[in-house]
């Protein structure tokens, strides 16, 4: 396994690693997923991510269990969590309040069992908060040990350019990492996003790296009634016959190299010295293995022309995978 620094932090995390979207505290049992996670640390995954919002908490449970089950030492690992979305019906259990905040904080840490963790996200930005309380209270995470350092998940450039203002301006520790889309069919971060946040010393931790499953190749021979493709409607946006083509054209690419498809969407997207890490789901053990292999893997300049080739698309905006994940309603 390689590890590289979140951004210009001396934080150092897996190029691979686990995340917990759709899978863990929900579609995939339990004792599955904690096998899961200790086959990602016997592989040198060292980065584990999840969200407040995550099967409505139980993700950070089934996280939490483990680390009390398992015979890891939690020093040498990076958990992550994020807040924003609401989890209740209260008026202030939603966004980017000092109020909200706190109160999240308090209950990741007791579900995950934890006393601190590393890498807390603000899930998305929120539009009616100031950023300088929001920035304030995530400073003051810092400084009582609850939080190791701070990031952003699915914000804007311009919004970067809000949040390390105001830090600068109220002397309080910047976000030191983004957490955006980011695959062969999305690459929008390119364009603004990517640039900002480097200036600013942000490194970034990928989701959805292998587009839910679609650049795997799972579904170049159809799409399975009971498959994520088959009921998710973020894939609807993707899952056609011109990206199915272009799926089987990149396998061809990995069988050349011999490794396979998946593992080089993967690689594609370490090209990029500003990438952190790539987070990957995994239903399985053998999944996480399989992703591993990734990791270390180099794409010379003449396979990434093929790839390049084989793609025919450039960085838009806004991203055609996800079209509306910058956007919420304005919640309450």
């Amino acid at each position: 396994m390689k590890y590289r620094k979140v951004g210009k932090s001396g934080l150092k995390i897996s190029e691979i690693s686990l995340g917990s979207w759709l899978t863990y505290g929900g579609t995939v049992e339990n004792q599955i997923a904690k096998d899961c996670m200790t086959t990602a640390v016997e592989n040198g995954i060292n980065f584990i991510d999840c969200a407040e919002i995550y099967a409505g908490g139980k993700a950070e449970q089934v996280l939490g269990e483990w680390l009390a089950e398992e015979t890891v030492d939690r020093k040498n690992l990076v958990i992550s969590s994020k807040v924003f979305w609401p989890t209740s019906e209260d008026i202030n259990d939603w966004g980017n309040s000092r109020k909200n905040i706190s109160n999240a904080i308090e209950g990741t840490l007791d579900r995950l069992k934890l006393d601190y963790i590393d890498i807390y996200y603000l899930h998305r930005y929120d539009h009616t908060t100031p950023v300088k309380e929001t920035v304030d209270t995530m400073d003051g995470l810092i400084k009582s040990g609850d939080v190791h350092y701070w990031g952003t998940s699915v914000w804007t450039a311009a919004q970067l350019e809000r949040a390390n203002a105001a830090a600068k301006e109220i002397d309080a520790h910047k976000p030191i990492v983004e957490q955006p889309l980011y695959n062969m069919f999305s690459r929008h971060i390119e364009l603004e996003i990517m640039p900002v946040a480097k200036t600013h010393g942000m490194g970034f931790t990928v989701w959805s790296p292998m587009a839910q499953g679609l650049l795997t190749g799972k579904y170049n021979d159809g799409v399975p009634e009971d498959s994520r493709g088959a009921k998710s409607d973020i894939m609807k946006n993707i899952l056609n016959e011109d990206n199915l083509s272009k799926v089987r054209k990149l396998g061809e690419i990995a069988s050349s190299l011999d490794i396979t498809t998946g593992q080089l969407a993967l690689s594609w997207i370490l090209r990029r010295p500003e990438i952190s890490a790539a987070i990957v789901g995994a239903t399985k053990p053998e999944h996480v293995i399989e992703s591993v292999g990734a990791s270390g893997v180099t794409l010379s300049s003449d396979i990434l022309e093929q790839i390049e080739e084989v793609l025919d698309n450039k960085p838009q905006w806004p991203p055609t995978y996800a079209p509306n994940i910058y956007y919420q309603d304005k919640m309450r």
